[in-house]
């Protein structure tokens, strides 16, 4: 595969998947401590690849949860974040201003603070009352952050007796490393051809819903956006049809990420109508990702992981075809993080 360590993504995702164990003990102590909520505070593309497992929280109603911008936190405070809180800060440096803020912010308040780095010598890591370190890059963190974040809750789904499944859920994660570098392998051909006919594209409309929806958002901001300079219009594909239709027209690039959960059907709707307008219709669907041993219920939450490892060998090549480096910015020296 170009441009790729396969021993390294085992490395680390095998690491994600490894923190099961420490992230349940963690989680059992603070909920018997008599935690009341959770909040996950981060910054930046970290912070919202923590959206799936906040809504799979929420929605199962075991536990009070937020997601929130760290930043905005700290302008604007929050009446329920004090002494019962959980807050998690994933923060892949351990350096960015924001997720340093916030850290303090809550710790004043008396929270206690998880963080979900990926490096341990960093001030997130040293000042978090629990840290838990997994080293990653921008090529493999977002597969790491979406997997800590999702056993993280589903520990406090469990001891909170609304997941029945735990460990068979966890025995099946734990062979996903080993299955996500057969997928990444087998979309190769594809992710070459798509970087052909993205590489000159100057905008694409990006969507997605469910669990999904997280990393439409990431890969447009994080990776197009950010990393090649290409202008992207990530819109969640429930919102799709207020709006953001109109932009639609011949020659347009939409790009339809489907997943397999309940919300599946509002990308379907989208991906029906789009090739309606313009030719330049691209459809992922996680369900075409062949996952042996992985079970229906747990293809449905990992629906991002998918998405996240396939889209890491588009940008591999994209970065080629375009002679721009995924390392290349523009301000990052002139911005304060």
């Amino acid at each position: 595969m170009l441009n790729f360590d396969e021993p390294r993504f085992i490395s680390i995702q095998s690491g994600a998947v490894g923190l099961a164990a420490p992230l349940d003990r963690k989680v059992g102590e603070l909920l018997a401590d008599g935690r009341e909520n959770l909040y996950f505070l981060g910054a930046g593309g970290a912070g919202v690849l923590m959206l799936p497992a906040a809504q799979l929280l929420e929605r199962s109603g075991a536990f009070p949860v937020h997601l929130q911008h760290a930043a905005e936190i700290v302008a604007m405070g929050a009446a329920d974040l004090g002494e019962k809180s959980i807050v998690v800060i994933p923060s892949l440096s351990g350096t960015t201003k924001e997720s340093v803020e916030v850290l303090e912010y809550a710790q004043a308040r008396g929270a206690h603070v998880i963080a979900l780095t990926g490096h341990a010598d960093s001030p997130v890591a040293d000042q978090a009352d629990s840290n838990f370190t997994n080293f990653a890059a921008d090529d493999t963190s977002s597969e790491s952050f979406f997997l800590q974040s999702l056993l993280l809750v589903l520990s406090v789904m469990r001891a909170r007796g609304r997941c029945d499944r735990h460990a068979e859920t966890v025995a099946q994660l734990a062979t996903l490393p080993e299955l996500l570098l057969e997928v990444k392998r087998a979309f190769e051909p594809r992710a070459a051809e798509l970087a052909e006919a993205f590489r000159d594209e100057p905008f694409h409309i990006i969507t997605g819903a469910g669990s999904t929806w997280a990393e439409a958002w990431y890969y447009g901001t994080c990776i197009l956006e950010e990393m090649q300079w290409i202008r992207t219009r990530p819109i969640h594909s429930s919102d799709f049809f207020h709006g953001t239709l109109e932009l639609v027209e011949p020659g347009v690039s939409v790009v339809v990420f489907k997943g397999e959960d309940a919300a599946r059907p509002l990308a379907e709707r989208v991906e029906a109508f789009a090739p309606t307008v313009t030719e330049k219709v691209t459809v992922l669907d996680t369900a075409d990702f062949d996952l042996p041993g992985i079970d229906a219920e747990v293809r449905a939450l990992i629906s991002p992981v998918l998405l996240a490892t396939v889209l890491e060998r588009l940008s591999a090549h994209l970065e080629v075809l375009r002679d721009h480096p995924l390392t290349t910015r523009r301000y990052y020296r002139r911005v304060e993080y």
